[in-house]
């Protein structure tokens, strides 16, 4: 049983049929002791200042703790910088294994780069899609928190995000995960209904920021939809594993995202949306489609290092919601 790390969601049920532990780097950086020293950490290595926190993050946790034994890197679908990092990762010795998520959502292509993760693995067909089946019914569990959010006002943003995102690999315990799952909806079905009366989305990568969504509630608003973080719980339902993978908009493309938000934004009567972008990321670029394709109100932040809310942002985040009400 090998730890394999992840850079961000990947099939998790091949992980699981091969036997072995998932691990979501990501989620290992950013609730570590300290993951403002990891990112200095990569930076007296050697990687430069403007490079994004999360990708320094991810190198240190991985070369300064014992945290994994191989990892599986996105190639194509991600971060344009993970091929250097795949790099800087393989120079220190740890075991890569690539995995390509189609630009143009190829059916046959996602299936072949399925099968060759399966391989490396050593994970048969069919207990993939046992594993799948028994994913499923956790994820319609975290389908219900996140209907319990927007349409019953049951649930805040923060366990939204949380319970989402950790869809990605299920806290490394899938046993354990479904138990305090359960334990969460049985005390969320009863909760009393929130007040606060404008409803926000909240697009692009999950924040840096820790803080985020507390001081959205405490100024009145609340983020009823994670676009990403639902993404990773893989909301469709769907039945046919390569399909589920295939329409995973994450890494096909800002268009293919929009047509998912657009959507959810109207199901969810958003009134405006934030719009986080990491510094230093590519995905900035994509800021300028997103303001031409959304009919909302749009706030733009941007983060670096992981930390609370620096006072600009806060007053940005104030000022916007001020604006809604």
């Amino acid at each position: 049983m090998a730890r394999i790390g992840m850079t961000t969601t990947v099939p998790v049920e091949i992980i699981l049929a091969g036997g072995h532990v998932p691990v979501d780097l990501n989620n290992i950086f950013i609730t570590g002791a300290d993951p403002v020293r990891r990112v200095e950490a990569a930076e007296d290595a050697g990687y430069p200042r403007n490079i994004c926190g999360w990708i320094k993050g991810l190198y240190s946790t991985v070369v300064d703790t014992d945290c994994v034994d191989a990892v599986v890197a996105v190639t194509q679908g991600d971060c344009s910088n993970t091929h250097a990092l795949m790099e800087t990762w393989q120079m220190a010795g740890v075991e890569i294994i690539p995995f390509a998520y189609p630009f143009d959502r190829d059916v046959d292509m996602l299936r072949l780069q399925m099968q060759k993760m399966a391989s490396a693995l050593e994970a048969s067909w069919d207990r993939v899609l046992e594993v799948k089946a028994e994913l499923d019914r956790i994820r319609r569990k975290v389908a219900e928190v996140d209907r319990l959010t927007w349409a019953e006002n049951r649930v805040g943003g923060t366990d939204n995000h949380l319970w989402q995102i950790c869809c990605s690999d299920f806290n490394s315990d899938v046993e354990k995960f479904e138990r305090e799952l359960d334990e969460f909806l049985a005390t969320a079905i009863v909760a009393p209904p929130r007040k606060q009366k404008l409803r926000l989305g909240y697009i692009g990568v999950p924040p840096i920021f820790p803080d985020l969504y507390d001081h959205v509630e405490s100024m009145g608003a609340r983020v009823v939809f994670n676009e990403v973080q639902r993404q990773f719980a893989m909301p469709y339902d769907e039945a046919d594993i390569i399909e589920q993978y295939r329409r995973y908009t994450y890494p096909h493309g800002i268009f293919y995202r929009i047509e998912d938000i657009l959507a959810e934004a109207a199901r969810r009567q958003l009134d405006g949306v934030i719009h986080y972008v990491q510094s230093f990321c590519y995905r900035q670029i994509e800021d300028m489609i997103v303001r031409k394709k959304l009919n909302l109100p749009i706030l733009t932040i941007e983060g670096d290092k992981p930390g609370c809310l620096d006072a600009r942002t806060r007053l940005r985040l104030d000022g916007f919601i001020e604006m809604l009400k």
